[in-house]
């Protein structure tokens, strides 16, 4: 019995251990996150489910940078982070300006600190100019980034509602930058929002039988930048 109790226990443990550092991972260094809109197509598709790192951005002003791979987010990073709206829903953007940079919009094409972003092998212009469309889609700014702020726009420019309406993104909000697309189901994908156990059980349902059909195998491990 004694024993018993012992490789029972030394199992309890093994587990409370596993527990405890896949929290540790998940909230300090890798997370998981899945796209649940189409605001950063093509880049990222809805179904994609992504790696985050969580690491990345740790202190850069107390020495540790030195030792450790910490950097500041830089333009051009696709990061996730906590809604400025809605704390408890997480966004996936890029990183388009900083504090101190000036940005600004003239007929769709941008600008920052007055000069033009080369960002067509990424950014999409699905919907044509018109009155119907909303301005700030068009035409923006200038706008200075707040110090401690970031400027974050979803790559389907015409889709994507970003700071050109909520704001800059104040960088205590950052959760990490978006690493790799592990997974990629062209199914049915979740909204985000809890429609109770009927519709949980019916996407788990539909993903199971579809799960090899409807996976974007040629996504599966793709480098996100």
């Amino acid at each position: 019995m004694a024993e018993e109790r012992s490789v029972g226990r030394e199992y309890l443990e093994a587990l409370i251990i596993a527990a405890i550092f896949l929290l540790f991972t998940n909230t300090f260094v890798v997370q998981t996150f899945y796209i649940p809109s189409g605001s950063m197509e093509d880049t990222l598709l809805i179904g994609d489910h992504l790696f985050v790192n969580r690491f990345i951005y740790g202190p850069t002003a107390t020495g540790a940078e030195k030792l450790l791979p910490f950097r500041p987010v830089h333009r051009g990073d696709i990061v996730v982070f906590r809604s400025p709206e809605e704390p408890k829903l997480d966004l996936v953007k890029r990183c388009m300006a900083v504090g101190g940079d000036t940005v600004q919009m003239i007929d769709k094409q941008l600008y920052i600190n007055s000069k033009p972003v080369s960002d067509s092998s990424y950014a999409l212009h699905k919907n044509p100019m018109t009155i119907f469309s909303d301005p700030r889609t068009i035409n923006y700014g200038p706008f200075v980034v707040p110090a401690g702020h970031y400027f974050c726009m979803g790559d389907n420019r015409d889709n994507s509602y970003d700071s050109r309406f909520w704001g800059p993104l104040p960088a205590h909000l950052v959760k990490g930058r978006a690493l790799f697309i592990y997974w990629s189901y062209g199914g049915r994908t979740s909204t985000g929002q809890w429609e109770g156990w009927g519709a949980k059980t019916r996407d788990l349902l539909e993903t199971a039988v579809g799960f090899f059909s409807k996976t974007r195998w040629e996504r599966t491990f793709r480098l996100i930048r």
